[in-house]
């Protein structure tokens, strides 16, 4: 695992071709611009560098300096690539890292602590916070958009749920054995 202060930029998914190059998942807003905070590190600290990307129907297609064959290149297959924090620049003031939402505190609307956000997903309609619930074992999934999320800010997430949205995992929760 990376340090917290190593944010997760993208990922090698799979050997493409013969000559070394790999299949590369890209996380940044503009998936070819994780060729600009090249050289990346391993989560093992190891680094890799990148020649050039060019976009594919899946990700990008990235010639990553040294990997000259498709064994080199299989090695690589999911291993995770990051960049230090302090070489991103700074959001815009409608964004945030999502990197930085994990560990925060998520508050209601009422001041209460509903829990800690410990997962940001993106199923395909968006991204989710995955919050541990205080004082219960199970997380809840609520969309990371204005009609839910009414502050983000450095040292919390302030949230309001419709009335009901806890209580079906509530009564899953009391059900369990």
């Amino acid at each position: 695992m990376a340090p917290r202060d190593m944010v997760l930029v993208g990922a090698i998914t799979a050997a493409h071709g013969i000559r070394g190059e790999v299949k590369l998942r890209s996380f940044t807003a503009d998936p070819a611009a994780i060729a600009g905070y090249s050289p990346l590190e391993t989560a093992a600290g190891g680094k890799l560098e990148i020649a050039r990307v060019r976009p594919q129907k899946d990700g990008l297609i990235a010639i990553l300096k040294g990997v000259t064959d498709r064994n080199a290149a299989e090695a690589l297959r999911g291993t995770e690539l990051f960049v230090p924090r302090e070489r991103l620049p700074e959001p815009e003031d409608d964004e945030v890292y999502v990197h930085d939402l994990i560990g925060l505190p998520v508050h209601l609307a009422d001041g209460s602590l509903l829990g800690e956000i410990v997962d940001v997903a993106d199923y395909g309609a968006g991204d989710l916070i995955d919050v541990k619930l205080e004082g219960r074992r199970d997380t809840v999934l609520i969309p990371f958009a204005d009609q839910y999320v009414l502050e983000t800010a450095e040292d919390r997430i302030v949230v309001d749920l419709p009335e009901g949205y806890l209580d079906a995992d509530a009564k899953r929760e009391d059900e369990e054995p």
